[in-house]
């Protein structure tokens, strides 16, 4: 167990997750880390196995190297210098983050990785659990379950966050528009082997009709991925193996011989988002809170860092050090990052149709890339390093994510990431300014003063460059800085306190 673990007098739990993917287990780990006690609700029996979601770009990867796990993913996947947007390579190598390079890790093993790490922390999994019903009261919210072993049960809580796919039982019990635009094509996945396929690998191959992908998973075994435009199967069909075998033959021409699927499963181009991610005491993270087209391997990232915003703030809540307001700041910075995502992949979607006019477009597009500026402005967005959330101040670092600077402490050296391992805000001082600890002495019991040396004159952001590195920073556990003084003079201490009263509640020293 980690922290020191919250009542919940009158509660069986103090938050109820639905859904045991990523998001969900993410979410999970973040709270015990605060020492708030979870239950983790999922309808499904057991893993299933499916490989699903195939890796990892670099926020996400600082994400967990701030908690300290990173090394558990790096070991079971594999680092490649490129990504794409609609099949066009960008160069990642050489980005202003100590983990550039996009991790190829398939959801499956993140899935196993995460549960061990919440098995560690105490969290509690529930498997065949269907959230079939929800109330709230303006204490709780009390969560009914369906099981297949015996009769509904309820839980308690005081909240509970939906992260439970998208199509989301936990959404639509609890009213959230989920507006959008349909699909306009049909795309099959499957892990098969293919014996005659005559290339190691196919990446996004046009043709007429749309276009398909042949990718080695590991010896013997391929990911084959169809796209069909203007054909939209109905939902709730059934995905084959014939169907995508006959979906492969019509856009290349052969099957390459293609036996043994183990997984078969269809996706398109819908693009939703939950009008709100919080409706009173019900939340939503990952495609609960928006689908879309997979375009650039997005969509399991965002819902890890939605998972990594919410969980400090609802941690700080349930604890009774933040008012309930600050679970609107959710809402506010994780919405438009979300919209950004169904903007970015239904442009990909487009520049995919096949087509002499849209070849045409992808030639210049392409060419577009090269560019230095283009590559850098791509990439950001696709990684989601270039993230800047809503700041009162004007410095260039506030709201986005903190640089993982080498320090040096009076003991040791260390990182910038190491010192978020415990999920804990922290004051940093990189000038020896004495002030700054008696203007942050109310928060001393949830914040972590520390005093440390940078010996780099500027740090690297991307999207901006490199900048002076600053005298003073306030970073939130999600390693986003919500205050920051700049190189030189005396720090604003005033904008101080307002920044830990605003993001980690009042002082209890009057």
């Amino acid at each position: 167990m980690q922290g020191n673990d919250v009542g919940h007098t009158g509660m069986d739990t103090d938050v109820v997750i639905a859904g045991a993917g990523p998001t969900g287990l993410m979410l999970a780990c973040e709270l015990r880390l605060a020492g708030v006690d979870v239950v983790v609700v999922e309808q499904l029996a057991q893993r299933t196995g499916e490989s699903r979601a195939g890796g990892m770009h670099s926020r996400t990867l600082e994400v967990l190297d701030q908690r300290g796990i990173l090394d558990r993913f790096l070991a079971a996947g594999q680092l490649t210098p490129v990504g794409h947007f609609s099949g066009l390579w960008l160069d990642f190598d050489g980005f202003e983050s100590r983990h550039a390079l996009p991790l190829m890790i398939l959801q499956s093993t993140i899935e196993r990785l995460l549960e061990e790490w919440a098995a560690e922390l105490g969290v509690r999994v529930r498997w065949s659990s269907e959230v079939i019903g929800i109330r709230q009261d303006k204490d709780a919210v009390t969560v009914e379950l369906g099981t297949a072993q015996a009769a509904p049960a309820t839980l308690r809580a005081r909240y509970t966050v939906g992260c439970d796919g998208g199509r989301s039982t936990v959404r639509k019990l609890s009213g959230i528009d989920f507006p959008g635009t349909p699909a306009t094509m049909t795309a099959l996945l499957g892990d098969v082997e293919l014996p005659e396929l005559p290339e190691e690998f196919i990446f996004m191959r046009r043709c007429e009709g749309g276009h398909y992908s042949a990718l080695a998973l590991e010896p013997g075994w391929h990911r084959v991925i169809t796209s069909e435009y203007d054909h939209v199967a109905d939902r709730d069909d059934s995905a084959t193996f014939e169907h995508l075998r006959e979906s492969l033959i019509r856009l290349a021409g052969t099957d390459f011989g293609m036996h043994s699927p183990r997984w078969i499963s269809r996706f398109g181009d819908a693009a939703r988002q939950a009008a709100q991610y919080r409706e009173g005491r019900v939340l939503l993270a990952g495609d609960a809170a928006h689908i879309h087209y997979p375009a650039g391997g997005q969509g399991l990232n965002i819902g890890v860092q939605d998972a990594v915003n919410l969980g400090w703030k609802l941690a700080s809540v349930v604890r009774g050090q933040a008012p309930e307001s600050l679970l609107d700041s959710y809402h506010t910075e994780r919405h438009p990052v979300g919209e950004r995502l169904l903007h970015n992949t239904r442009a990909q979607s487009a520049l995919a149709r096949p087509g002499e006019q849209m070849d045409a477009l992808r030639e210049v597009f392409g060419s577009l890339i090269e560019f230095d500026d283009v590559n850098r402005y791509l990439r950001g967005m696709i990684t989601a390093l270039d993230v800047r959330y809503p700041a009162d101040s004007d410095h260039p670092l506030a709201g986005r994510r903190v640089p993982d600077a080498d320090l040096k402490t009076p003991d040791d050296a260390t990182r910038v990431y190491e010192l978020l391992h415990p999920a804990r805000p922290v004051l940093l001082d990189l000038r020896g300014n004495a002030e700054l600890v008696a203007a942050a002495k109310g928060w001393a019991d949830r914040v972590d003063f520390v005093e440390a040396r940078s010996e780099d004159d500027h740090w690297p952001v991307p999207a901006i460059g490199e900048i002076p590195t600053p005298a003073a920073l306030l970073i939130r556990p999600d390693g986003h800085v919500a205050w920051a003084a700049a190189t030189g003079g005396v720090p604003d201490t005033s904008a101080l306190r307002t920044a830990l009263t605003t993001w980690f509640g009042p002082t209890l020293q009057r």
